[in-house]
């Protein structure tokens, strides 16, 4: 039995309550079904702005009755103080993920994008401190990175940041240290590399990569690659972000007060990308046959991305168990079950 196994176990012999920020978002719903099939009695927050009611609907149509009866949500914002104390009351373990996400978004609103992402953190950081919650995990981001040419990244090596979001992740990260220093509040941030899944969006100015692709290779349209498609990342499967975030939760003292990379500590090409895609749509009785547009670089965008997790490995147990192939595999049939049936 490994720690992750031990860990369920023991939150399935004795339930506790979570919060959710971003509920109705991508991660913050798979969150949810994950802690609901664990038995686990969760509080969800969420305005809308970027999530979506119809993922909620999925989640509740996917557990069961007695299970669904253990989820509160409350709409709201975390702009708004008085909605953090309210979500973070009775709670034992804050799960941060609500954020404004995007780098090309913060180009174009950077207002916004601090508003939510600074403001928003910093209620929620003084409302789970004024609690007294056990444990605070939040949504970091591999944009945090920056300019630095070093791969894998590892986590006590950052450069300046390229956009008006990775400034934001970045003084995340500097408030939760502020607050272990100050108030002896401690926390974990977790820096995500490229996360995928079901229930991630495929429209929209900002999709991600891999739903926005796998949407028009199905509706037989051009995929959009900016540059010369060997840039590359480190696409992490979102059942590996899920288990980073119960064993953070559930993380020592020695643990908290830091930051660790989420990833598979590898790198895929948008090249090969596109060819795990096609070949995924394939097994799925799919063929496409659509022409690749290369267009300049993105502003704000890396050229290479990839982590190094053995921090996470060692300190917190962490085992990236699905690649970048076995995820696409996994995601494919709700991928291509959405855009049919919204298309």
């Amino acid at each position: 039995m490994n720690e992750f196994e031990r860990i369920l176990g023991e939150l399935n012999a004795y339930p506790k309550r979570w919060l959710v920020t971003g509920v109705a978002g991508f991660i913050g719903s798979n969150l949810l079904e994950f802690l609901l099939e664990l038995d686990q009695e969760v509080i969800g927050l969420d305005n809308f702005s970027t999530g979506y009611e119809r993922n909620l609907a999925e989640v509740e149509a996917k557990v069961s009755s007695d299970r669904w009866k253990r989820f509160r949500f409350i709409r709201g914002d975390i702009r708004s103080s008085s909605d953090c104390t309210e979500a973070v009351k009775g709670v034992d373990y804050v799960l941060h993920q609500a954020a404004l996400g995007s780098v090309p978004r913060s180009l174009q609103d950077p207002i916004t994008t601090n508003d939510v992402n600074v403001n928003g953190f910093l209620n929620m950081l003084v409302a789970s401190r004024d609690e007294g919650v056990e444990s605070f995990t939040y949504a970091a981001s591999s944009s945090t990175y920056g300019d630095h040419p070093d791969l894998p990244k590892v986590e006590d090596r950052i450069g300046k940041p390229l956009s008006p979001y990775a400034v934001t992740k970045h003084v995340n990260e500097q408030y939760a240290d502020v607050f272990a220093m100050a108030y002896e509040f401690k926390s974990i941030g977790l820096r995500y590399f490229n996360v995928f899944g079901k229930r991630q969006d495929p429209d929209g100015a900002y999709a991600a990569v891999i739903p926005k692709w796998t949407s028009a290779m199905i509706e037989g349209k051009e995929v959009l690659i900016y540059g010369d498609g060997e840039t590359s990342r480190d696409f992490c499967y979102v059942d590996n972000a899920i288990q980073a975030n119960i064993l953070a939760a559930k993380a020592s003292e020695d643990a908290k007060n830091s930051v660790y990379n989420v990833a598979v500590g590898d790198r895929t090409t948008l090249n090969d990308l596109f060819e795990v895609i096609r070949s995924a749509l394939l097994e799925n009785g799919i063929n496409v046959n659509v022409d690749k547009i290369h267009q300049d670089f993105r502003a704000g965008d890396v050229r290479h991305s990839q982590a190094d997790i053995s921090k996470a490995a060692r300190v917190l147990n962490y085992t990236a168990d699905i690649d970048v192939k076995s995820g696409i595999s996994l995601a494919m049939p709700w991928y291509i079950g959405f855009i049919k049936n919204h298309s």
